[in-house]
């Protein structure tokens, strides 16, 4: 492992604070981690190559996460949308197909692997984590407490619900106040960690559809009331949001200067497109890898406030809220 970076996805549950949950509109919305695993939240660990270097290299401009930690039966759900069956087989194929995009670095900066991928390699014999380092590209899955690592911290307020947008910032400011409560009294370095939070929106369920505009204000309002500035990195999680507005949201909190490096973590929102293109097909995978890099240019345009909505597809538009998710 000496002269490159490696990377560890850790679970961590700090305090009283993991057992919390909020309840709007007498729903109960809660703080999932991202395999299912109750409320509680993950910390995304990246070491060896120091602190600082991690961070800088995954907050970096016109870059961002791209999220394939499903567990297996997530997994093979999204492989039952396109009539694949579960098995490693496809999984590896399907996880081949997103690891060897060429040029994919120049949009990604870090990618949270489930721990089957790991150990995975492509059908050449090359494991995925040398495809990724390869591409410039930071690994990332879950391991037992470290010190010296980085973190990514993920409480995500669920979509679940009628409630405007008003509640769910209300809820989102009592959330951030605990997190950051349990990262002091836990002597976590600000400087040192990433956030993966949810976006403030109004409840699928509500009878109003936010804008853009008003989803930036919502949503940068709560991390200016509650994220120090210290925080290098917010990694936004799309949350069931279609393809485009999770783009359209990450563009419109871009628009002008920000305290953090405000980029995505997206799971569903980058491969989506991914699959419909693929379905299972080797014919297919090199028009797979094109809708990846189109989804993953798009996030990056939209991480420097530049993105345009206008040559979108209709299947970018379709919404993805699925109504209790697990991971």
């Amino acid at each position: 492992m000496q002269g490159w970076c490696w990377s560890w996805l850790m679970e961590a549950m700090i305090g009283r604070w993991c057992h919390e949950r909020w309840k709007i509109m007498g729903r109960v919305v809660g703080i999932n981690g991202w395999v299912g695993i109750g409320s509680g939240f993950e910390w995304l660990w990246w070491a060896l190559c120091g602190v600082g270097q991690i961070r800088k290299s995954i907050a970096s401009p016109g870059r961002g996460i791209l999220a394939i930690d499903e567990s297996n039966a997530t997994c093979g759900k999204r492989l039952a949308s396109i009539g694949l069956d579960n098995t490693e087989v496809n999984r590896q194929a399907y996880r081949q197909l997103l690891l060897t995009t060429p040029g994919l670095g120049e949009y990604i900066s870090g990618a949270i692997l489930f721990e089957e991928t790991l150990y995975q390699s492509t059908t050449d014999g090359k494991k995925f984590v040398d495809c990724l380092r390869d591409e410039n590209i930071v690994p990332g899955i879950k391991v037992d407490k470290d010190n010296g690592l980085v973190p990514i911290v993920e409480p995500e307020i669920l979509l679940d619900g009628d409630h405007p947008i008003e509640r769910t910032l209300e809820v989102a400011e009592r959330v951030w106040a605990e997190v950051f409560y349990y990262l002091a009294e836990n002597n976590v370095m600000f400087e040192g960690i990433l956030l993966k939070p949810s976006m403030v929106t109004p409840g699928a369920e509500h009878k109003e559809k936010a804008s853009p505009d008003t989803i930036a204000k919502y949503t940068l309002t709560m991390l200016k009331r509650r994220v120090p500035p210290a925080v290098p990195g917010i990694m936004f999680l799309s949350g069931g949001q279609s393809e485009m507005e999770a783009t359209l949201n990450l563009n419109a909190m871009n628009q002008s200067p920000n305290p953090w490096h405000v980029s995505f973590s997206y799971a569903r929102a980058l491969q989506n497109s991914v699959l419909k293109t693929w379905q299972g097909s080797p014919e297919n995978v090199e028009a797979a890898q094109k809708a990846l890099l189109a989804r993953a240019k798009a996030n990056s345009l939209a991480q420097l406030g530049s993105y345009s909505a206008n040559d979108e597809s209709d299947e970018a538009k379709k919404g993805m809220f699925v109504q209790g998710y697990t991971y």
